[in-house]
């Protein structure tokens, strides 16, 4: 649904020049297609413009082995490769989202959207949530 009154449509040129201007870009919503969910918007916009990283905001503070909320025990990773994610079965996003993030080595880094400030301490470096290379 184009909103041209809140935001442009997507344009990965217009999203460089944007960035290289030194301004920030904002992807929100998704494609706009059938069957594609919110993983898949970010995962192709991140490829799409050459991005360092991937940001995947979540009701926790990273990637567990189980939901924390359900199983008290679950054990959080601060790290990951894709492969390892992959053979733990665990659910960082959509497989193909994901699959698409591995083959592009796009970075992923799985962090808690609730807490304050997490963007800022991600952006200055700090190892917040999950990093999955």
């Amino acid at each position: 649904v184009s909103m041209p009154d809140i935001m442009a449509n997507y344009d990965a040129n217009l999203a460089i020049d944007h960035l290289s201007q030194g301004r920030v870009v904002v992807f929100a919503g998704g494609t706009g297609k059938p069957l594609c969910t919110t993983d898949s918007a970010a995962s192709h916009r991140a490829v799409d413009i050459g991005a360092d990283l991937l940001l995947k905001a979540t009701k926790v503070n990273g990637v567990y082995s189980a939901d924390p909320h359900k199983v008290p025990d679950a054990v959080y990773f601060p790290t990951l490769s894709y492969q390892e994610a992959l053979d733990r079965g665990l659910e960082v996003m959509d497989f193909q989202s994901f699959e698409y993030c591995r083959d592009h080595r796009m970075l992923i880094r799985v962090f808690n959207m609730d807490q304050l400030e997490v963007l800022q301490q991600i952006i200055e470096g700090e190892a917040i949530g999950t990093l999955i290379s």
